[in-house]
This record gives structure tokens, sequence and C-alpha cells, in this order.
């Protein structure tokens, strides 16, 4: 599920992120009225995002892109169904992000497929890192009492990367060095947001204890 947050400088502009997500929370109102499960969604992301990685792996970009979009529009309407058909529940959270993780884990494994007898197979492993210790730094934080939803490259700064990657890909016919540059930036900026998220709470336990 992708939320907002207003926290801290993002590579997504602000006024992007709020304008996408009341067309969002728009079409979310149809599926509510079909009485659809959030659950199901969620499902659909995570069927989707399988397919991204399988077609990145057969080498069909054109493919992975389609795939991509249908995976991000079901990110974020299954929170939105979730909440404006008042059908949020501690599983379907639970499942939603479990299977954001499988989800992204695909699409990061059909690459590495792709390019298992090039160098960047190395920073594809870093990109995949950064971007599990972002997810792990949030639920480790909230897990604690903190929200902690900041950071430069969230999942959908990801998502949103990887599609303008394999877009500008395919319209240079350049694939796989614009893809090259898309994962180096994932790396760099998934393992930042995840520092920025440790740095956040140690300071907010330095500004709890002062207070005390």
């Amino acid at each position: 599920m992708v939320t907002y947050e207003n926290k801290g400088f993002r590579f997504l502009p602000r006024g992007l992120i709020v304008f996408t997500l009341k067309i969002f929370d728009r079409m979310s109102l149809f599926f509510v009225q079909l009485k659809i499960n959030p659950n199901h969604l969620s499902l659909a992301g995570l069927i989707a995002g399988l397919l991204v990685g399988l077609f990145y792996a057969l080498g069909y970009p054109a493919w992975a892109l389609i795939f991509l979009l249908i995976s991000g529009m079901m990110d974020i309407l299954d929170g939105k169904v979730a909440t404006n058909g008042n059908r949020k529940t501690r599983f379907g959270a639970v499942f939603d992000s479990s299977l954001d993780r499988y989800s992204e884990f695909a699409m990061y494994l059909g690459l590495g497929f792709y390019f298992r007898h090039h160098w960047i197979l190395w920073v594809l492993a870093l990109a995949f890192l950064g971007s599990t210790m972002v997810s792990y730094t949030k639920a480790r934080a909230e897990g604690l009492g903190l929200q902690c939803q900041l950071g430069i490259m969230q999942r959908a700064e990801r998502l949103v990367l990887l599609i303008l990657g394999t877009l500008i890909g395919l319209i240079i016919q350049r694939f796989d060095q614009a893809m090259i540059i898309t994962i180096i930036i994932l790396a760099l900026a998934s393992n930042i947001t995840a520092i920025q998220r440790i740095i956040f709470v140690y300071q907010q336990e330095r500004q709890e204890g002062n207070k005390i």
C-alpha cells in the first residue's frame, strides 16, 4: 500500500503524490460499491509483481512495464478500498505489506536473472537490501511506537523509478543502460533512506530523553 506522509524531502513532488492519491481515492469508490475485498487487490498486485519479474527475466521489458503499472495501481487501490470501504484490519495491513515484499523481491529477482552475467548484479543485491531495510526500519520503529515514514526513496519512489527506467530504456532503445543507471540510483537512495530512518529514531529518543 502506498501512503503519503509529509516528512522531509522525497524524490516525488508533494503535489504529484497528493494529486495521484486523490485520483485513486475516487477510483476506489467504484471498487467499494462492487464490494471488492481489498485483500484481493493486494493479491492481484502480487501476481502483477511476479509477472514483472518474469518478463524482466525473459527480456520483455515492454510487458514488464505494463505489469509494473498494474502493480503500482493495486498498491495504491488496496489501501484506499480498505479505508473507504471501512474494511481496514490488522491482518489486511500485514497481508498487504508482506505481499509487497514478495512482489518487490520478484521484480529484483527478474532483473537479477536478466543481468546475471553483468557486474550490476552486485549493485542490484545492494538495491534489494536497501529496499528491505527501508521497510524493516519502518516496521521496527512503529513496533516501538514511532511513526517512521520519512525518506527519499520509499515504496512509491522505487516503483516509479523502475517504471521510468523501463520506459526510458524502451523509448531510447537502450534498456540495459537505462536500467543500470536505475539500479544504481535505487541502491544508493534506498540505503540512504534506511539510514535516514535509523537517525530519525535516534533523534526522537534523544528528544524524549531531554523532556524527562
